[in-house]
């Protein structure tokens, strides 16, 4: 007995596909701020010297290093949770924007660290919120993905930001990794030491660092203070939270009806206006 390939997604399915292009191509007004704030300030991304923009992109490098060797050794995969605690993490990540918002860029490190940490183990709640194993290789690193999920910025111009062109750039090295994990275990992997790891940081940091940029160039504000340091890291992890939802969503969806049918539907939706 033959069975007819699925070629359509149920309504339910189309609908929850529509909302997940819907946050990817809408970074929300909060991040969209973020991301202009730099081209009406003096002291905006393009105007900081290179020695800074250098040491911006290597502070994105070692937090993802650090967070994510921690998150993925201390999280279990458990019990999968409904509905992920999405508010309880925007709690504790705008907490740290006070600290950070106060101290101005002389806290910028710390905040970012302890921001980052709090924003992916976010991430890996909604995986597990949306069917995804912690314990696989393959999820932990869809979780990374996620923060080089940055959308539209005025300073992202030489990287094609579109959902399925990130997956892409980043899917060679991702093979790598994966085929390295496979062949040495994890262990080795979350040990740091290997290229393969390296250089998939490396690459999700390069696209991670831009955002990283535009919220060190907020922060340095002296007049925001705390007040403006919470809501800056409050829009912070609100876009990653749509982005991990989003992304997540996209690959239930792959599970159920296969990568190429649920790309073709995504592809043909409308853009949002």
């Amino acid at each position: 007995m033959n069975i007819s390939p699925i070629t359509t997604l149920t309504k339910e399915d189309l609908e929850a596909l529509k909302s997940a292009k819907l946050k990817m191509e809408d970074i929300g007004w909060a991040m969209k701020g973020l991301n202009n704030m730099g081209g009406f300030l003096e002291t905006g991304i393009d105007k900081l010297p290179q020695r800074q923009q250098k040491w911006l992109q290597q502070v994105a490098q070692k937090v993802l290093h650090t967070v994510v060797k921690a998150n993925l050794k201390s999280m279990k995969n458990g019990k999968v949770n409904k509905v992920a605690s999405n508010n309880t993490y925007k709690a504790l990540v705008t907490s740290s924007g006070l600290v950070g918002g106060a101290f101005g860029a002389s806290a910028f490190a710390l905040d970012l660290t302890l921001a980052t940490k709090l924003m992916m183990r976010s991430i890996m709640d909604i995986a597990r919120s949306e069917g995804e194993d912690l314990n696989s290789y393959d999820t932990q690193i869809a979780c990374l993905q996620v923060l080089a999920l940055g959308g539209k910025s005025k300073h992202d111009d030489h990287l094609d930001t579109g959902y399925y062109a990130t997956r892409i750039a980043l899917s060679s090295t991702i093979k790598n990794a994966s085929s390295y994990a496979l062949k040495n275990g994890m262990n080795a992997i979350l040990q740091g030491t290997s290229n393969t790891f390296l250089k998939l940081i490396s690459a999700i940091a390069t696209r991670f660092s831009i955002q990283v940029s535009e919220k060190f160039v907020a922060q340095a504000i002296p007049v925001l203070g705390a007040a403006g340091g919470a809501s800056i890291n409050l829009a912070f992890i609100s876009h990653f939270q749509n982005m991990a939802k989003a992304h997540f969503t996209i690959r239930r969806l792959e599970r159920r009806y296969g990568a190429v049918l649920v790309r073709s539907t995504y592809e043909n939706l409308p853009k949002s206006s």
